[in-house]
């Protein structure tokens, strides 16, 4: 579904991405973990056309979209929840899922997200603003999905929110994944990332160190010790 090879991004004189390679297959979770700072979320923006690659090539769906604005994406089926949520905070629950919607039946799609996000067809009149931390992620995911998007880009979905929320947003993900959403995860908790995804990347410094299963990374010893605490 996603191809992404030999990338190189430049902030300035920085070399931010460096030579990075990966890909995401159908129905898949694939997540990216590191440092803050490694990479992850610039891999992200430039896969959704915020940022540019100076070499390599991206290809989603087979067609190479290396310069296509983002909300071109999205019409194409790639839709990003982006670190820090970025939801319309004076907005109702409802409007705010009804932005995402772009050429999609809005009626049709709300129904979907409601059955997913339960919470949220309780809130649904309430003003973003007035929700808790882990249900405006839920809207911000939400919002996403109202595109029906072939693939669902998370941007650091548990930054800033108490562990309890942490498990409830990552059940969701589990879950979307057992509907058959695929899923492309950039994560600084990397035990959590790794529990629900099928295979991982390590990124140190913009490059990438090491690969495996999501399982075979939680047992590689080297991602313990640097990330996970052991």
């Amino acid at each position: 579904m996603l191809k992404v090879k030999d990338i190189n991004v430049y902030y300035g004189a920085i070399h931010a991405i460096k030579g990075v390679s990966f890909e995401v297959q159908d129905r898949e979770v694939v997540t990216l973990i590191g440092a803050n700072g490694a990479g992850k979320s610039t891999i992200l923006n430039t896969v959704s056309g915020l940022l540019h690659s100076q070499t390599g090539s991206i290809q989603f769906m087979d067609r190479p979209i290396q310069g296509v604005p983002a909300h071109k994406l999205v019409a194409r089926g790639l839709a990003q929840v982006p670190e820090g949520r970025r939801i319309f905070l004076q907005m109702t629950v409802e409007e705010n899922l009804e932005m995402g919607a772009f050429t999609q039946p809005k009626a049709d799609n709300l129904e979907r997200v409601y059955d997913q996000f339960p919470r949220l067809k309780e809130r649904r009149k309430q003003i973003a603003g007035t929700l808790s931390g882990g249900e405006q992620q839920m809207l911000a995911m939400g919002r996403a999905l109202m595109s029906h998007p072939k693939l669902l880009m998370l941007d650091e979905p548990s930054m800033g929110l108490a562990p309890i929320l942490v498990d409830q947003i990552f059940e969701i993900i589990a879950r979307l994944h057992q509907t058959g959403t695929t899923i492309l995860l950039v994560e600084q908790n990397a035990q959590m990332a790794l529990s629900v995804a099928d295979r991982g990347y390590v990124l140190e410094t913009g490059k990438i160190v090491a690969t495996g299963t999501g399982q075979e990374l939680l047992n590689n010893e080297a991602v313990k010790k640097a990330y996970l605490g052991g």
